[in-house]
């Protein structure tokens, strides 16, 4: 079963680090390493329970070993981010280029050789963060809004609409106030 983290009460959350890494000595010692830099943590040892523990504790980030039992790391990281846009830095003992580039093309943001470094591994956190940071909101300032209006099929009336596209693709849609602006 995965390692659990501390819940979401504190009043200032930490970022939260899901590492998933099938070597228990490794993965201990990624935790040790993020809990001191003072993010919080939770672990799975393999890309399963990765998949579980990203989607029930929601991470602000992923490190993920290449290769895991059941399900590798590439393949636990594209079905994470098919439900939700999260960085995720791939931890590997493995740099060929074919590797890389599947880590790459399934949307990761960071790749890490071990063995590694603390004063490696919390630079990489902090960019895979920015960068996501950064992602999102030129993805938000980019993505336009449109105002529609639905007449109502009899009579008069209707609903004034505003519609966003959400980061995941799929749509937001508001009723708008029309306080002040003119009815269509």
């Amino acid at each position: 079963m995965a390692e659990e983290w501390t819940t979401e009460e504190d009043v200032e959350r930490r970022k939260r680090v899901l590492v998933a890494e099938d070597e228990t000595i490794i993965r201990l010692d990624l935790c040790a390493m993020i809990e001191r830099a003072g993010l919080d943590v939770g672990a799975a040892r393999n890309g399963e329970e990765a998949i579980e523990l990203a989607r029930w504790k929601r991470p602000d980030i992923a490190l993920m070993d290449i290769r895991m039992p059941r399900l590798d790391g590439i393949e636990a990281a594209r079905l994470i981010l098919e439900e939700r846009p999260l960085p995720i830095v791939m931890l590997t003992a493995h740099g060929d280029e074919e590797l890389v580039a599947s880590a790459v093309g399934v949307g990761v943001f960071g790749y890490l050789v071990k063995p590694f470094r603390e004063q490696d591994l919390l630079p990489a956190i902090q960019t895979a963060l920015a960068r996501h940071s950064d992602l999102t909101s030129s993805r938000r300032a980019s993505s336009p809004k449109i105002d529609i209006f639905i007449p109502a099929a009899e009579g008069k009336g209707g609903w004034p609409l505003t519609v966003a596209r959400r980061l995941d693709g799929s749509a937001d849609v508001s009723l708008r106030d029309l306080q002040g602006e003119d009815a269509q």
